[in-house]
């Protein structure tokens, strides 16, 4: 069934200005997730992210249990990967969540990175033409069961294809690992309507030395995915940047840190730059770290932005 038309200016208010992306919860027991996602919503944040990971929790699965743990709040796959299940599976599962949950769940989704595709036996050679294919299959899936609106749609989208393929064909884009220059970039392709949620990573450190070390054990991972890497390349950071852990500048404009304040200017950096929403990944050990370090945040501001 073809996607029908969605009130985009409407998503943008549910989804609310800030929402929260987080790791720590994915690998959580049930009853852990379930208490903090009803946290989360109860200090006023308009969307939950969560990702993907293919020794991880199923994504619609996923999403299913923190839908049940909320009332209001937006749940968001950040991203479902389309190598993770076929599209018709994708197309009737997230149409089942939309209606179950009052349309409160947002299917995010992505191609991935080589390694992962590989390591299920796919290609991961034409990422575009496979994501379009994906569309192309959810929309010719036939759905038997009310549906009173079908779930929004937002694509991982770095460079400018795919950005181009999330303002054709879906509500928008999601971009991950991406500094505020890349936002501007990102809007500049999108044109003024589709949905532009970056993901933003903090750690609440004042210490130079300390918060940089955090950052780059986090960014380690990704300076290992060609993805990324190139992406940054794109923006006009240098090899030197990329490498050896990533240069300070690097550090600095991937990972927000300092005080609370601090992280809040960025998250208006990338409003102002072109976003609509931003989604706050605090680096935290624990869920209990995680919900501390959220109530710090709210508490200077950051909800109500």
């Amino acid at each position: 069934m073809p996607e029908a038309s969605i009130d985009v200016a409407a998503l943008k208010r549910r989804m609310g200005r800030v929402g929260v992306w987080n790791a720590t919860l994915t690998s959580e027991s049930a009853p852990v997730e379930r208490d903090a996602a009803a946290e989360i919503e109860s200090l006023g944040f308009g969307t939950l992210w969560f990702g993907e990971t293919p020794a991880g929790k199923e994504s619609l699965v996923h999403a299913a249990l923190l839908l049940d743990a909320t009332q209001s709040m937006m749940i968001a796959t950040g991203i479902a990967s389309i190598w993770g299940r076929d599209a018709t599976a994708a197309a009737t599962g997230s149409n089942a969540l939309a209606e179950a949950y009052g349309g409160r769940f947002v299917l995010g989704l992505g191609v991935s990175h080589a390694p992962a595709v590989e390591m299920r036996g796919h290609d991961y050679s034409r990422p575009v033409s496979a994501m379009r294919d994906y569309l192309d299959a959810m929309d010719a899936t036939q759905y038997s069961a009310p549906l009173p609106a079908p779930p929004p749609r937002l694509l991982a989208a770095l460079r400018p294809r795919m950005l181009e393929l999330a303002a054709q064909r879906t509500q928008g884009a999601h971009p991950y690992f991406v500094p505020v220059e890349h936002t501007a970039r990102a809007r500049a392709v999108l044109g003024p309507d589709p949905v532009l949620a970056p993901e933003q990573t903090v750690v609440l450190d004042t210490d130079p030395e300390r918060a940089r070390q955090i950052a780059r054990r986090f960014m380690s991972i990704y300076l290992g995915l060609p993805n990324y890497v190139n992406n940054l390349l794109d923006l006009g950071w240098s090899e030197d940047d990329v490498t050896g852990g990533g240069s300070d500048a690097l550090v600095d404009a991937i990972v927000a840190w300092g005080d609370p304040e601090t992280i809040i200017e960025r998250v208006r950096d990338h409003l102002e730059a072109g976003a609509d929403h931003v989604c706050v990944q605090p680096l935290a050990a624990t869920p209990d770290d995680l919900l501390e370090h959220l109530r710090f945040l709210v508490g200077a501001g950051l909800a109500s932005i």
